[in-house]
């Protein structure tokens, strides 16, 4: 039986790559467990650290059949109640180095994302559906409090009434509904590329936009998004802005950029 993974592929644009991170224990549906939560929270902060990475998209593995992740595992979810906070911390850290990831990160789901995978899901920037995308909480049924932020990820998602009526009502989204409530941006259709779902296929499109860009400008604009998230007032926001934006005048990649688009136009 092959060993659980978080496989890494780079796809390299223009500018700099995107990788493609495949969550890997198909055996289980690729359950949440502290082989793949420590693999991930290594792979993500390798990925920081390299320089010619400007986005990510995790997805999970479809061989047999597609799944994002079928939630925490449960012989290591009742081992860490006996355990105390630490190993359930263990098993959390891995979307939580996703969430926490400097670079735009793209989820593209196919497949049960239940409880855990739920919350790795939430963890993404942005989420796209595959046909088959189904979003189940599942904690209740399985008598246990949500856990790993997700009351408060969900929320800031899709809002209170959604998240209890998951979280509390029992109401699961298949890809339409989470597309409808704004859980997801889209729902991929059609036929993939290269062998990948339409889902990863658009992931990936969406992320080649960074790849294309300078780095430092990815990181700082995914900065400044974050920032001014929960400011109120428009001036703020524009004080947070200006530093960066006046950096990014300054620099190579505008003095390129302004140049491409004169040429285009036939200006000079």
């Amino acid at each position: 039986m092959p060993e659980p993974d978080v496989r890494v592929e780079r796809l390299d644009g223009p500018v700099g790559s995107t990788a493609l991170l495949t969550v890997s224990d198909p055996q289980r549906r690729n359950a949440m467990t502290t082989v793949l939560s420590d693999r991930l929270v290594a792979v993500l902060a390798e990925i920081a650290a390299d320089t010619s990475v400007h986005a990510v998209v995790v997805t999970g593995d479809d061989d047999p059949k597609p799944a994002f992740c079928a939630g925490g595992d449960l012989d290591e979810l009742a081992a860490a109640g006996e355990a105390g906070p630490d190993a359930l911390e263990r098993i959390y850290a891995g979307f939580l180095a996703l969430a926490e990831c400097p670079l735009p990160t793209f989820a593209a789901v196919d497949g049960p994302a239940v409880g855990a995978g739920l919350n790795l899901a939430l963890a993404a920037d942005v989420r796209i559906a595959g046909e088959t995308a189904r979003f189940e909480p599942g904690f209740l049924r399985l008598g246990v409090h949500p856990g790993g932020g997700m009351t408060w990820m969900a929320q800031r998602i899709v809002g209170p009434q959604v998240t209890t009526a998951m979280l509390l009502g029992g109401e699961g989204l298949d890809a339409a509904r989470a597309a409808a409530l704004g859980l997801v941006v889209k729902v991929a259709t059609g036929e993939g590329t290269d062998g990948r779902s339409p889902a990863v296929a658009e992931a990936l499109r969406m992320a080649a936009t960074s790849a294309a860009a300078p780095r430092e400008l990815v990181v700082n604009t995914k900065a400044s998004i974050r920032a001014t998230g929960q400011l109120d007032r428009h001036g703020d926001a524009v004080a947070v802005e200006v530093g960066p934006q006046l950096e990014s005048l300054r620099s190579d990649g505008f003095r390129e950029g302004l140049a491409r688009v004169r040429a285009g136009t036939g200006r000079k």
